[in-house]
């Protein structure tokens, strides 16, 4: 038997519990996972028996050999899993003790994995529609460390043992006892208005049909086969193309809005923002599956209001947190979400609740931060050459290779693309000088407050972004340019921050301001290379 000790962020946390401080203490016990975790673990089946069952509707009940040889795979997955389930429940312990979380697993290489309570950052509680019928919730606690951050998940848990749990942790790591802080923001029905103005409108669409389409295909299916699915091609084929891509592209909205609704009331219904505690702020959303973020303060680096193009037309933005310890870049990216599609003035409200900073005891919290920072900001315009450089852009990347090509295949197929490239020529000049000056108007920078205030960049037209950073968590400084951008006398600043994306963009910005105001906005960083 072989046994690894492996500590997520020093050698002092992968020690016995018999040496740890407190050990003995009633806490420091190990205690086991529910045993209805293995019934969980065998869920993963419902796909394949679901893709039998549309197989046999499909084809009339006559399985091909594919189909027969999944089924003898599933009945032999079902009875690994459960013995594999059963080892692994059996084998699985964790504890608490007065300095760190552990968690020992594995049968005959036997691991325990510790983290310093100190470093934990955040514990999640997240339950898919499974666990939810069996009453569990998966814990995982994040931390961070010299090695980047690392994470312990126990799977699962029931509800009122993983709430007991967490705030053991939360209260041992020394975010402080719970504060009379005001919830930020409460879902509201209202809200599902904005859901249609959203990517998954069409892509929801593409995406549910292409897993369709490879589910059936990877099971001998060939969909385009289908009596159903044939017709409706041959159909649309005859039909007068004028007038059925309209509609078959209403129907696909229709569906896809209908789509982006269901899926928004899944990922946000019961949505709640607050301060649980003075030190951590927690998000906790879902209907069938529940989601429980929490973001430590002092990890808190700023905040981002994103307007998506339709969501901005709508009057909508949504708030993102920049904040480390949430991950890496994708689950960053679903675990920093603090707002939904809303209005703005209530993305604004969000804004103005997570940047305040705790006030001093004779002092008011800054609580003007939100508004102040993103419904008036007093931004530095950037020179009149960007607005050229998009444009050109747009036509270089855009106008003219689609009307090169359209061009050549008309003088090589048929005079019809002719008529076409000088249409699209046309039509799209306009539309890109637009959306060239809605960028250009779009772009700006600025401070606000004083060293502790904050960085603010805005910048987009697709997604309009406006990122307001504490200057004090600005790490260091790219200055990028080109050949191109030197002759036109512009710059793309970018300030690395050890959260969030890492690395947030002021481009093209004065080249003769890019320093001063890098030195301004986090004084220290370019002194070396101002003297010389």
């Amino acid at each position: 038997m072989t046994t690894h000790l492996t500590g997520a962020d020093s050698p002092g946390a992968d020690q016995q519990g018999a040496d740890h401080p407190g050990a003995d203490s009633p806490s420091a016990a190990w205690r086991a996972l529910d045993p209805r975790t293995i019934a969980v673990h065998c869920a993963w089946m419902a796909a394949p028996l679901a893709s039998l069952a549309l197989t046999a509707l499909a084809t009339g009940g006559r399985l091909g050999s594919r189909a027969w040889i999944t089924l003898a795979a599933i009945a032999v997955s079902f009875a690994c899993v459960t013995v594999t389930g059963l080892i692994s429940w059996s084998r699985t312990r964790y504890r608490v003790t007065a300095d760190s979380f552990e968690l020992r697993t594995g049968l005959f290489t036997r691991r325990l994995r510790a983290i310093p309570l100190h470093r934990v950052r955040n514990v999640d509680l997240t339950a898919n529609p499974v666990q939810r019928l069996f009453g569990l919730v998966v814990l995982r606690a994040g931390t961070t460390g010299a090695g980047g951050g690392r994470e312990l998940t126990l799977e699962a848990l029931t509800r009122p043992a993983a709430e007991r749990l967490r705030a053991e942790l939360l209260a041992r790591a020394g975010t402080g006892d719970t504060a009379d802080e005001p919830v930020l923001s409460t879902g509201d029905p209202r809200w599902l208005r904005y859901a249609p103005l959203t990517f998954w409108v069409f892509g929801g669409v593409v995406a549910a049909v292409g897993a369709v389409w490879r589910v059936l295909d990877d099971l001998g299916v060939q969909p385009w086969r289908i009596g159903p699915v044939r017709r409706a091609f041959e159909d649309f084929g005859n039909s007068a193309l004028w007038l059925t891509i309209p509609l078959a592209l209403l129907a696909v909205a229709a569906v896809g809005g209908v789509g982006a609704v269901v899926l928004y009331a899944e990922n946000w219904w019961r949505y709640r923002l607050e301060w649980a505690d003075a030190g951590t702020l927690r998000v906790r959303r879902g209907l069938l599956t529940t989601r429980s973020v929490s973001i430590e303060r002092a990890r808190l680096r700023g905040a981002v209001l994103r307007e998506p193009m339709l969501l901005r037309a709508g009057g909508g933005a949504t708030v993102r947190a920049v904040a480390s310890g949430l991950g890496d870049c994708e689950e960053n990216r679903t675990r920093s979400t603090l707002l939904p599609p809303a209005p703005r003035a209530e993305a604004l409200r969000v804004l103005t609740g997570v940047l305040a900073r705790p006030a001093a005891p004779a002092a008011p919290a800054e609580n003007s931060v939100g508004e102040a920072l993103f419904d008036r900001p007093e931004l530095t315009r950037h020179p009149r050459v960007a607005l050229r450089r998009r444009v050109m852009r747009g036509m270089v990347w855009v106008v003219v290779p689609v009307t090169a090509v359209l061009a050549v295949l008309g003088a090589l197929l048929t005079p019809v693309l002719l008529y076409c490239a000088g249409g699209f020529l046309l039509v799209a000049t306009p539309v890109v000088y637009a959306l060239a000056r809605d960028a250009y108007r779009a772009l700006g920078h600025g401070l606000a407050g004083g060293h502790g205030g904050h960085l603010l960049i805005r910048s987009g037209t697709f997604s309009r972004d406006t990122v307001a950073l504490d200057r004090r968590a600005v790490l260091a400084w790219t200055f990028t340019d080109s050949p191109m951008s030197r002759r036109a006398g512009v710059t793309t600043l970018t300030a690395a921050v050890a959260a969030g994306e890492d690395g947030y963009r002021i481009p093209d910005m004065a080249a003769g301001e890019a320093a001063a105001f890098a030195h301004e906005a986090a004084p220290g960083i370019l002194d070396e290379f101002l003297a010389m």
